[in-house]
Order: C-alpha cells, then sequence, then structure tokens
C-alpha cells in the first residue's frame, strides 16, 4: 500500500519538477482521465456504447431505461422490479441460455 508520505514526496516531487502553475493542469487532466476511464468501465459492463457524463442524473435515467428495455426484450417482467433486480435477473437469464 502507498502510505501518506509516499503521497507526500511525489507531490513535492511534482511541485519542484512541473511548478506550481503546471500541477493543478495535472490534477485536473488525471481526474478528467480517472473519470473517463470509470465511464468506459461501466459503459463496458452494461454493454451500452453511448453513455454521456455518467454519474449524472440524466445519464442514470438513460441507462436504467436502458436496461429495463434489455429486460423486456429478454423476457423479463420489469414492473414493480428495481434496476439492481433487473440487472440479477438479466444475468440469470444469459447464463442459463
Amino acid at each position: 500500500m502507498i502510505g501518506s508520505l509516499e503521497i507526500i514526496i511525489v507531490l513535492i516531487a511534482a511541485l519542484f519538477i512541473f511548478g506550481p502553475d503546471k500541477v493543478p493542469e495535472l490534477a485536473r487532466a488525471a481526474g478528467k482521465a480517472f473519470g473517463d476511464f470509470k465511464k468506459a468501465q461501466i459503459s463496458a459492463e452494461l454493454g451500452v456504447s453511448d453513455l454521456d457524463m455518467y454519474p449524472q442524473a440524466n445519464s442514470q435515467k438513460d441507462t436504467d431505461c436502458k436496461i429495463k428495455e434489455i429486460a423486456e426484450a429478454s423476457g423479463i417482467d420489469v414492473h414493480g422490479k428495481s434496476t439492481d433486480e433487473l440487472l440479477v435477473l438479466i444475468e440469470e437469464n444469459v447464463k442459463t441460455n
């Protein structure tokens, strides 16, 4: 595990190497890259390729609707079931087929 001392040393080294003006830019770029990675990971897990700005509420609603559409297409009753329950049922349906 990386300890707090190692993180502090890396931050001080980055400050000396890149200067105080570039460190915030690098942190923003790293945060954006991590967000894009997380978005791609979720998209791959759900099999959905057009998620926008995850985890915003609109994208979550779009994802929930797509999950319901997939469940209905698989012959699963979606009434009264949460998205998590539908995902479990879809997974079970895929395993049995």
